[in-house]
């Protein structure tokens, strides 16, 4: 029932909530509400609403990145959000959240991790971004993806005293993180033939399918993730790039620089 009703309203170019398919809810970002964070924001999609903080540490690189930073993505989705959510060990919405978020920053080279070496294949900074849902009432992973992006391009370096190696996180250092990109999610879903962006929780229990695109400032797409057992057409996939482009250019204006 619920499915066929969106069905009917998608087919005369209506959303639940009077919206057009394309259009987003409100959306707000703000920065620095995290204090002792190193970058931090928080993001609201209507009543969706995810905090997201940054803390930097110096730790040892990879083998195969000797001279890079690290970056670890993670989400927590606590029964406070969602009464569907449970505590314990990550659930598999936890794990997908954390990596499409993940996979978006990484791909596209958002962060220029080999200025994040300290000393080559001793030490090196190690970015880590918690996600945070507040309030679930659909599309997280935008909500996520952005709320990511905006702490991230706030984010300061702590001192680091060489002498004794380690980090003085009291002390903030006048360096930000070097951003080179500002990649944006946007997340579509599908109920028959009919395509929108920003599902809301009830739009999200009717759904076939979905497909979260991520796209720089220039248009260029540096990842895609589908959810669902329903399928999109070739011909879908290029008119939501298309979409996403023109989505993304909106969201990232959201975004302070500060």
């Amino acid at each position: 029932m619920l499915k066929q009703y969106f069905i009917e309203l998608l087919e005369k170019d209506k959303r639940e909530d009077g919206r057009k398919p394309f259009e987003y809810r409100d959306v707000s970002v703000e920065t620095g509400v995290i204090a002792r964070a190193n970058g931090s924001a928080r993001v609201k999609i209507g009543n969706t609403e995810v905090l997201v903080g940054v803390k930097l540490d110096v730790g040892t690189p990879f083998p195969d990145g000797p001279e890079s930073g690290i970056l670890m993505v993670n989400a927590e989705l606590l029964p406070l959000a969602n009464p569907n959510f449970e505590f314990g060990p990550p659930s598999k919405d936890s794990v997908e959240l954390s990596r499409v978020i993940d996979r978006g920053i990484r791909e596209c080279h958002a962060i220029d991790l080999d200025k994040l070496c300290i000393k080559a294949k001793e030490k090196v900074w190690m970015v880590f971004v918690d996600i945070y849902p507040i309030n679930d009432d659909g599309n997280l992973l935008d909500a996520g993806a952005l709320g990511a992006i905006a702490a991230l391009k706030t984010t300061v370096l702590p001192k680091y005293d060489e002498k004794e190696e380690k980090v003085i996180h009291k002390e903030l250092t006048k360096t930000k993180l070097p951003l080179v990109h500002s990649p944006v999610m946007t997340t579509f879903g599908k109920i028959g033939n009919n395509k929108f962006s920003d599902s809301t929780m009830r739009e999200e229990k009717a759904i076939e399918t979905r497909l979260s695109i991520v796209t720089t400032e220039d248009g260029n797409v540096s990842a895609m993730q589908k959810g669902g057992a329903g399928m999109f057409t070739a011909d879908d996939v290029i008119e939501l790039i298309e979409k996403s482009a023109e989505l993304g250019k909106k969201l990232r204006k959201l975004v302070p620089s500060k």
